[in-house]
Formats: C-alpha cells, sequence, structure tokens
C-alpha cells in the first residue's frame, strides 16, 4: 500500500476537503455506491450534498444507508448528471465525479461521454469562483476510453484565464485510473 502516492478517488478526497467548508452546497454527480456523498455530507453538515444516479437500484440502496443513519443533507436524484441544472437552483463549492461503471454491477451500464460532457460544461457554470470540480476517470473499458479523450480534448480548451485544470496520472501504470481537477478561478466573472 502506497502512502503518497493515493488512488485517484482518495486524492480528489484531499483537494475537495480543503476547498468545501460548513454549509457549502455541493455536488455528487455520480452516486454509485456512495462513497463520495457520504464524504461530502462529512464536510457540509449544514449544507446540501445534491446525489445524481441513473440506475434505481443504487438509489434505493443509497437511500436506505441514509435513512437508517438519518443523514438529512444529502438530496438523491435518481437523474443523469446532465440534467443537474434541472435540480440545482444555487451555485456550489464542489463537483465530484466518479466515472465508469457501478462497482459489482452491470458491467456494459456505464457514464457515457456525451452526458459526461454536457455535465461538466453546466457543472462550470454552477460552481462558485474558488469552487472545484474533480472527475476521477477510468480507461480500462471502452467508453472509458472515449470518455477520457473527449473530456481531454474538452477541457484543455478552457480559458486558463477562468479556470486552471491538472490532469493528474500514473504514468507506469497501463489504462490506470487519473484525475481531473478543475478550478473556477476567484477573479472569474458571470459577465465575460
Amino acid at each position: 500500500m502506497y502512502k503518497v502516492v493515493l488512488k485517484a478517488t482518495s486524492l480528489a478526497h484531499k483537494i475537495v476537503e480543503k476547498v468545501v467548508v460548513d454549509g457549502d452546497v455541493v455536488v455528487d454527480a455520480t452516486l454509485g455506491n456512495g462513497n463520495d456523498s457520504l464524504f461530502l455530507s462529512s464536510l457540509t453538515i449544514n449544507g446540501m450534498v445534491y446525489s445524481f444516479e441513473v440506475q434505481k437500484s443504487a438509489v434505493d440502496r443509497f437511500n436506505k444507508i441514509i435513512d437508517e443513519e438519518g443523514i438529512k443533507n444529502i438530496k438523491v436524484i435518481n437523474n443523469g448528471h446532465q440534467n443537474m441544472d434541472l435540480y440545482i437552483d444555487k451555485k456550489v463549492k464542489a463537483i465530484m465525479f466518479n466515472l465508469g461503471y457501478l462497482p459489482g454491477s452491470d458491467k456494459t451500464i456505464t457514464t457515457k461521454s456525451y452526458t459526461t460532457l454536457e455535465a461538466v460544461q453546466k457543472g462550470l457554470k454552477l460552481l462558485v469562483p474558488g469552487g472545484v470540480m474533480t472527475i476521477a476517470v477510468y480507461v480500462g473499458h471502452e467508453e472509458g476510453q472515449r470518455e477520457a479523450e473527449d473530456l481531454l480534448k474538452e477541457i484543455t480548451e478552457l480559458d486558463s484565464k477562468h479556470f486552471s485544470v491538472m490532469n493528474i496520472n500514473f504514468i507506469n501504470r497501463k489504462n490506470a485510473p487519473f484525475l481531473l481537477v478543475i478550478e473556477k478561478n476567484d477573479s472569474y466573472r458571470e459577465d465575460i
């Protein structure tokens, strides 16, 4: 087990916890098993976590968990992340994506490049200046490869005056997940 070189998801948590404070509104764009939602919930107890998931079984399973735990600051939405703007009318401090398929489920049901690109664009509009978006990208399957290529092409074009973008990856591991981090610069203005 490595102590410094973290998995993409662990590194995403380290980055997000530097930005989010209690009371913030945040988004888990890909609920899955709910690990990111629970993490975000712990950071913003008096805020709100919006969690998106297309698979009803995952939504039902996670709703049961938060009901049993008495967690009130997570709103689980059984809809695709590309529709986040239909449910969120506030600016958000952080958005986390964990792309690919739901571990332990049907591997043919994956996030799709076209919906992810739409969700990223909408998410960037929802972020407050100083807010951050993390995207854990898994390239070990065909759709993941396509998603990675399309995402890299899209976010490389973001204006560096308004967004800082990082690509953190393992250079000695084939098809290893990598992490994209996008920070909306403090100087960002909507009217530009």
